[in-house]
Order: C-alpha cells, then sequence, then structure tokens
C-alpha cells in the first residue's frame, strides 16, 4: 500500500481542527434538561435568573441538578428570584465532573469553584462546594463553609460531554448561609427610556408608536439583544418607512431583536444565522451574523450593518448601535448580486411577495450550524476514505 498523499493528509488535518472548533461549546443546559419531566422546576428557575445563559457560555461546567422534589423543599422557604439565583450558582461548578471522576478523587475529597464564586458575591471560600468520597461508593457534597456538612449525595449521571458538560442529579439542595442571605434585586430597566439616552431616540419612539416596545419588554427577564440604528439612520431611512403598511412596520421593529443576551464575545464566536423578535412559524426573518476581524456585521442579504458600539450591557439586557436599518428579506427585495454596491439604496422597494420559508437548522445555542458540520463530516469521510485505499 503506498503512503498517503501529503495533500489528503494536510486536508485532513485542517477538517479534523475545524470540525473540532465547531463543536465546542455547544451545550444547551436548558434542552438537555428538557428531555427529563422530574429536572423541569430546576430548568424552569435557571432560565427565569438567567444562569442558563451563563452555563450555556462556560466551555467547562458541571450543574448539580435537583429533582422536582428537591426543588419543592427549596422552594418553600419562599427566598426572592434573586437570592434562589445565589443559590442555584452554587450547584454550578466552573470544572468537570464527570461520574468517573467523582468516585476517582485524588485523596478522596476536593474542593471545586462555583459560579456563586465568580459572582464576588461569596465571601471568603463560601463559593466552593466540598467533594468527598465516601464508604459504599458514595459520593457527598456540600458547601465548603457549611462545617464540612455534606447536604448531599451523588444519585445519578444525567448527561456527560467530555470535557464540556456534565449535569449530575444530587439529592438534596446544598446548604449554604452565604448564598441564601437576602440579595437586593438590580435596578429596573427601562429599554426606550435607556435607548432615548444613547442616541437611539427615533428608533425607541418607533417602538412606542407601534406596540412593539411590550414585545421587546415581554422577553427583557429571560433575555434580550437589541440592535439600533443611530437617530441619524433613521431619519434618512423614514421615507422608506412611512410607506409600509402597519403589521410590516412592526415587523421590521421587531427584527432589531434577539430574544437572548449575547454579548460581543459571544456574538464573535458563535456566528451563523439568527432568528429575531419577528420570527414565527410562517417567516424566518433571521439573519447572518459575520465578523471581519474584530468588526461584527449583520447581513439580512438585502443589507449589511455594522456594530458600531454598545449603548447597555447590563444582563440580561445589551443594547448595540448600528450603522444600518436592518431590513428583511420578508419585506425588501434582497440583492441579487454579490458586486451590487452595499447600501440601503439597494432596497428601496418592498418585496412584491414573500419568499419561500429558508430551513433553519438550530445547533445547542440557537445559532445555526448543522449544515456545516455535516459537510465537514462527509467531507472527512471521503478523506479517510482516500487514506485507506492509499489513494
Amino acid at each position: 500500500m503506498s503512503p498517503p498523499p501529503t495533500a489528503a493528509l494536510s486536508l485532513l488535518f485542517l477538517l479534523l481542527i475545524s470540525f473540532s472548533t465547531t463543536t465546542s461549546n455547544a451545550h444547551n443546559i436548558t434542552r438537555i434538561l428538557a428531555k427529563y419531566p422530574q429536572f423541569s422546576s430546576f430548568n424552569h428557575y435557571l432560565t427565569a435568573t438567567h444562569l442558563a445563559s451563563q452555563i450555556n457560555r462556560r466551555q467547562t461546567i458541571t450543574v448539580l441538578v435537583l429533582d422536582n422534589t428537591a426543588m419543592s423543599s427549596l422552594l418553600s422557604k419562599h427566598f426572592s428570584l434573586y437570592t434562589l439565583k445565589n443559590i442555584l450558582s452554587l450547584h454550578v461548578l466552573v470544572d468537570y465532573f464527570g461520574s468517573k471522576k467523582l468516585h476517582r478523587i485524588s485523596k478522596g475529597t476536593t474542593l471545586s469553584s462555583t459560579m456563586f464564586q465568580a459572582t464576588g458575591a461569596a465571601p471568603g471560600t463560601s463559593g466552593f462546594v466540598n467533594i468527598t468520597n465516601l464508604k459504599g461508593g458514595k459520593v457527598g457534597f456540600g458547601a465548603e463553609e457549611n462545617e464540612g456538612k455534606l447536604d448531599a449525595s451523588f444519585v445519578k449521571s444525567v448527561k456527560e460531554i467530555p470535557y464540556n458538560i456534565s449535569v449530575i442529579q444530587i439529592s438534596h439542595p446544598l446548604d449554604s448561609a452565604e448564598a441564601e442571605a437576602p440579595t437586593a434585586p438590580p435596578s429596573e430597566l427601562n429599554l426606550t427610556e435607556i435607548m432615548s439616552k444613547q442616541g437611539c431616540k427615533a428608533f425607541a419612539d418607533l417602538l412606542k408608536a407601534t406596540d412593539a416596545d411590550e414585545t421587546f419588554n415581554q422577553n427583557l427577564d429571560a433575555g434580550l439583544t437589541v440592535f439600533c440604528p443611530t437617530d441619524k439612520v433613521v431619519k434618512d431611512f423614514m421615507p422608506k418607512y412611512k410607506n409600509l403598511t402597519a403589521s410590516k412596520k412592526k415587523s421590521l421593529l421587531l427584527y432589531h431583536g434577539i430574544p437572548v443576551y449575547m454579548n460581543m464575545q459571544v456574538l464573535k464566536t458563535n456566528t451563523g444565522t439568527m432568528n429575531t423578535l419577528a420570527t414565527d412559524g410562517v417567516n424566518n426573518f433571521d439573519f447572518t451574523v459575520d465578523k471581519d476581524d474584530e468588526v461584527v456585521m449583520l447581513d439580512t442579504t438585502v443589507v449589511t450593518a455594522k456594530i458600531t458600539g454598545i449603548v447597555k450591557d447590563e444582563e440580561p439586557l445589551i443594547v448595540y448601535n448600528i450603522n444600518k436599518v436592518l431590513l428583511p428579506k420578508e419585506i425588501f427585495k434582497p440583492v441579487e448580486t454579490a458586486s451590487a454596491p452595499d447600501s440601503d439604496e439597494d432596497a428601496d422597494a418592498p418585496a412584491d411577495s414573500e419568499p419561500a420559508d429558508d430551513q433553519t437548522l438550530d445547533d445547542d445555542n440557537g445559532v445555526q450550524g448543522l449544515e456545516g458540520r455535516t459537510l465537514v463530516m462527509l467531507v472527512l469521510s471521503l478523506c479517510i476514505g482516500m487514506l485507506l485505499m492509499g489513494v
């Protein structure tokens, strides 16, 4: 058998790198737990406290999940949502502990930092969890500042993606006076007021005039990303805007929001197709996020806008400035050639009819990725076949 050609080996190496990069950080704790009804309460409060999005942004994480019975004992104490966030943060370890690792801990005990420790609100070592191997193959868990008491024990492994995310069930909530201390709520966010004070008053006024602001506000608690054209950009666009029907005006405005918090780092990492607040079962109303060096761009196929700054970044809300109004292909005619000038004038006329829906494939982060992975795997298989045959 002749040795494999250098070109094929090089291609195989590049594809392996590409595939590993594509699949990294591809977990979604909400979708993982959605398959298990016994964890529905825990899953709900991960979303309500915005911990779910923080977990999904971590590349290495372990979630100590509680079933509905264990959650009931915790909820019976009537903690505020903000205190509950600290308590659940103590149940999220910023390290990977699969079932095998838990039962093979060096010296039988170890400390792991948690997301509660990472908040900076945990004094001393109160944000650490003690993990100890006990007799009979059992594993115990307890808050480090809880005088060595192990409140919970390992029940079972729910989901493991080495060495990305491990979801393991424990028997009881971890007891921590520091995590359970009353927590003041953050200052209430007023989206349109924030935008009006930061060069986006014209866009904010349009939101209020169409009641689109209600939809934006309804998504604030769960997480919201807004792309706001500056006042001058909106002023220049107004002649086209006035020609739209009331329903299209509202869809256009909702098209400028994503129902999840995505800071700049996440946008740069998770480029691809994004659904928006305007997305429904009939029309996609999506756009593609791309980047050129450090510049993030939003491509609607009708116009490409650039992110020019950040108006507000206070999770669960982030508001970006953009240099153009985003024009959805469901309303405006797409640019037909790649060489056409990138200008709002390319989309003067509304589309005569709405295009057929595109199939949008979501990965575990809510960003399109399966199509690319399928192609990589197909080409990878062909390369391996070539190597085995000695082509």
